[in-house]
């Protein structure tokens, strides 16, 4: 085995993450080059725990017991082209109906128009999936020929076997899309770290644009002589 030879052969130092920028407007997005990975999900899903502890900084997404408080998209630079973005979570209520629209154009503009953009990590609370929202940025992403990876968070306020059995019910609806190979799923706690290297080998695959890669137990990139 060796290491895959590519734009990115070696996968990025997530605690080595810094800030970048937020945009509120289409206009303020960072130049269009490299490659990105975004995380969305339902408002109060875990999306800003999965990013603080996919780093090792707790304050890199702020976490509020007001859902809805990300506004804007948030850009955080691995390296000179590699960048984790944090998008605004979707399906808070309370938010009013002008800031809601705002939202959903300006993430769906990101989405559907950015070069840049390898994959998309949607989060959902492992106790309620799956919710019509969530259900249709799934099918609209793969239907865009964009990966999804789905992490089931808060694993930890379930058994394992109730965990177990949301995960088995998310991969039969699914099942379709897991079969092509667009779309993967997986388990995750940010509080006892379920899912962690997982989602860190996942990541890896992107950043390092090697879609056939093998990983390792360490989440190392390696590929067949």
């Amino acid at each position: 085995m060796s290491l895959e030879t590519s734009a990115f052969p070696e996968p990025p130092k997530y605690q080595q993450v810094s800030y970048l920028k937020s945009a509120l407007l289409n206009k303020d997005l960072p130049t269009d080059s490299g490659i990105e990975v975004a995380f969305i999900g339902r408002s109060n899903a875990g999306k800003s725990s999965a990013l603080n502890v996919l780093t090792g900084i707790k304050s890199l997404a702020r976490t509020s017991n007001t859902p809805g408080r990300t506004q804007m998209i948030n850009f955080f630079t691995l390296d000179s082209e590699r960048r984790l973005v944090d998008l605004p979570g979707y399906g808070y209520a309370k938010v009013p109906p002008t800031v809601k629209k705002r939202w959903e154009t300006h993430v769906n503009h990101y989405l559907e128009n950015r070069e840049s953009l390898k994959g998309l990590v949607v989060i959902v609370d492992v106790r309620h999936p799956l919710k019509d929202l969530d259900r249709q940025m799934i099918q609209w992403a793969a239907s865009c020929d964009l990966p999804v990876h789905v992490l089931l968070s808060k694993r930890d306020k379930l058994s394992r076997q109730q965990a177990n059995k949301s995960l088995k019910a998310v991969c039969q609806e699914l099942e379709g899309l897991l079969d092509s190979g667009q779309v993967t799923v997986q388990l995750f706690s940010a509080v006892d770290r379920t899912g962690v290297d997982e989602l860190i080998s996942l990541l890896n695959s992107w950043f390092c644009d090697c879609d056939d890669c093998i990983m390792d137990e360490m989440g190392e990139i390696l590929t067949a002589e």
